[in-house]
């Protein structure tokens, strides 16, 4: 059995951390199982690495922040070899270059491609447990990149795919997927299993347990994940394309306050407004993740987007620069919201999902700013303020 576990950071914080690691992969490895590990910088070290570029350089070159950050991961993997050997083990690091694994040549934001399998088949062939570095990828000019933050997930799964892995695990600080935060909702229940889509909703709203790409890219391949806790052996959420259960109504709640409303005022009700408008964001590779449209007593039409709070000063700055371009009256900027949504296969054949979730913020008394839906979830924007209250009440009515 071909099995691939990725650790991120808080597991392999220190060294302790880290022999406690060895000893869970020395027992697949005993098992008689093959084992490839990727792992994720030590906890910390990533930001501290950003801290220190910056002190340098306050605007570092791509081309050397991805140089320096993927340092962390190497330090990681080679550490835990170390490890390894200490229990007799035989183990072999390799990064990104010694694979290799081909990204495109975009610095900070690549993207895997293609993962040369031939090195890795190799070791394991001689019993090795072979330690990859998560996170980085070797474009066509041989330099460095690195994938972005979650990044390690993804490289976990492009692994499992090149490998044809039997399984992937992906080791967090939890021991599953819940159906709402543990930390909102203290009576949330571990799912057992959950489908690609639901996970891929889950993860692109809020949830922090997996990594929006890496489950992409999973479903793409139809490679099986694991969402297993690292310090415990107890049975983790399975992720998969169809679930043996059956499908419940809802499978979780999730929210999220890494979001900002941006409304542009009184925009011409006429062909070709919405496109000037989002013709200016996306060529500045500003991400739009939802859109409504309000009709204006005089006749006019008020365009209210969400982006993240990391795009939200950059949107708005060119937005009050273009006023004229599309046309507008003003903007206007709400940093103090939340998204909430319930998502679950049952959803697109059950209309009474909406009303019960409704009915649940109408009993709270939390006032609905905005509403979109996808097949298989329904997402509010709602006062921040209430965020945490919303999660509860629709929890409760719906899981």
């Amino acid at each position: 059995m071909l099995i691939v576990k990725k650790f991120g950071g808080t597991s392999v914080g220190n060294a302790e951390k880290i022999k406690n690691v060895a000893k869970r992969i020395e027992q697949d490895y005993r098992l008689g199982n093959d084992v490839i590990v990727v792992l994720s910088a030590m906890d910390q070290t990533t930001d501290e690495l950003l801290s220190l570029a910056h002190e340098v350089n306050m605007t570092p070159p791509p081309r050397e922040m991805d140089a320096l950050l993927a340092t962390g991961e190497q330090t990681s993997v080679a550490l835990m070899c170390m490890a390894l050997d200490a229990l007799n083990v035989p183990a072999v690091s390799l990064n990104a270059f010694q694979v290799p694994m081909m990204s495109t040549a975009n610095h900070l934001t690549a993207r895997l491609h293609k993962i040369e399998t031939e090195r890795i088949e190799h070791e394991l062939e001689a019993r090795r447990v072979v330690c990859i570095t998560g996170f980085q990828g070797l474009d066509k000019y041989g330099d460095i990149t690195t994938i972005g933050r979650g990044g390690s997930d993804t490289t976990a799964v492009a692994v499992a795919a090149a490998m044809h892995a039997d399984t992937c695990e992906i080791y967090t600080d939890v021991d599953g997927v819940y159906t709402a935060d543990p930390r909102i909702v203290p009576d949330a229940r571990k799912l057992q299993e959950i489908t690609y889509d639901e996970m891929l909703e889950l993860a692109s709203i809020g949830a922090q347990v997996l990594h929006n790409r890496s489950v992409e890219l999973a479903k793409k391949y139809g490679v099986t994940l694991v969402v297993r806790d690292s310090k415990s052996t107890a049975e983790g959420t399975y992720v998969r394309e169809v679930t043996k259960v059956e499908s419940m109504l809802a499978s979780g709640v999730a929210a999220d306050k890494n979001t900002v409303c941006i409304t542009i005022k009184n925009v011409p009700d006429a062909i070709g407004s919405e496109y000037r408008v989002f013709d200016l964001l996306s060529s500045n590779s500003i991400a739009v993740d939802a859109i409504l449209h309000n009709m204006s007593d005089n006749g006019k039409i008020d365009i209210s987007i969400l982006v993240s709070k990391d795009c939200a000063p950059r949107a708005e700055a060119l937005l009050n620069d273009n006023l004229e371009r599309i046309k507008a009256e003003k903007v206007i900027v709400d940093e103090h919201v939340a998204k909430v949504s319930i998502v679950g296969a049952g959803i697109q054949s059950s209309p009474g999902v909406a009303v019960k979730m409704f009915e649940a913020l109408f009993n709270s008394n939390i006032k609905i700013k905005m509403t979109y839906t996808s097949e298989i979830r329904i997402t509010v924007l709602i006062d921040e303020i209430d965020m945490e209250n919303a999660v509860r009440a629709i929890h409760a009515a719906l899981i």
